[in-house]
């Protein structure tokens, strides 16, 4: 049986290239597995960017909703806060992770942690775990509204929690060009087509595409459509992210509880480390 870690931090609320690109494939990994899940709300990591003790706090809560409405099964599933003043290699090697799921861009940070758990080892005798990365080769390079990579720096980004007027905002901000409505559109090239088929099936997908072709449809037809495709597709996560958002001391409960875990765990292996180096 295999350890598998994997986390995100709170810096806001997950965005939708969040949720598509790293929180729904990682709670299929965990709820579809016989391995150990251990998925963390790595907030320790967000003061670099966070400055606001309450605005922390809130993305934290936001950041554990989003988990939860998206169907984490917290009784077979590790999922504490990550509170250690260290980064990832840390985060990594202090939980005897054997795979962490990565992106590609991420993948420096895993070969760093192994090279540090590797100079520990050959210094002090085998105490770490030499932990792999698991690259998803299908993972989505995903966009927002201004064509980048989304990203909630670039405040370019889709928020699916949203009430539906401020939704309705985000999703009318998504670049296009300028074509009449009568106009056929090049739905192979356009922003908006290639967001909304992330979230579309094959028959609505083909719909568009033909709307585009065809002309008489506009891109404000399209951004409206988009829209209520999120609000139809994500209508249970929205209701479940709500009430977690309403009833906080369920996620202060749920957080608690495995932090309480994962510090058995955490506990374990530094004692074995405090044993190498003679802090025993």
């Amino acid at each position: 049986m295999s350890r598998i870690l994997t986390g995100i931090q709170s810096t806001g609320t997950p965005h939708l290239g969040n949720i598509l690109g790293a929180i729904i494939p990682a709670i299929k990994m965990a709820n579809g597995s016989q391995n150990e899940s251990y998925l963390f709300i790595a907030d320790m990591h967000s003061i670099t960017q966070i400055k606001d003790p309450k605005e922390l706090k809130f993305n934290t809560y936001s950041t554990a909703a989003c988990w939860l409405a998206f169907g984490l099964d917290y009784s077979k599933t590790v999922f504490g806060l990550f509170t250690y003043p260290m980064l990832m290699a840390a985060d990594i090697l202090l939980y005897d992770a054997d795979i962490v799921p990565v992106g590609k861009d991420q993948l420096q940070h895993i070969e760093i942690t192994r090279n540090v758990a590797g100079r520990f080892n050959n210094l002090n005798g085998n105490t770490f775990i030499i932990p792999e990365s698991k690259i998803n080769e299908s993972t989505m390079l995903i966009n927002g509204t201004d064509g980048n990579k989304m990203s909630k720096s670039k405040n370019n980004v889709i928020n699916i929690f949203l009430e539906e007027t401020l939704l309705k905002k985000q999703i009318s901000g998504i670049k296009t060009d300028s074509l009449p409505l009568e106009a056929s559109k090049d739905w192979k090239n356009c922003n908006l087509f290639n967001m909304y088929k992330l979230v579309a099936n094959e028959n609505e997908i083909e719909i568009m595409k033909n709307n585009y072709e065809q002309g008489g449809y506009g891109y404000g037809h399209a951004k409206n459509d988009m829209l209520n495709l999120i609000l139809t597709r994500y209508s249970v996560e929205r209701e479940r992210y709500t009430y977690y958002m309403n009833n906080l001391e369920e996620i202060e409960s749920i957080l608690k509880n495995g932090a309480e875990l994962a510090s058995k765990t955490a506990n374990t292996v530094l004692n074995r480390v405090r044993l190498k180096v003679g802090f025993n």
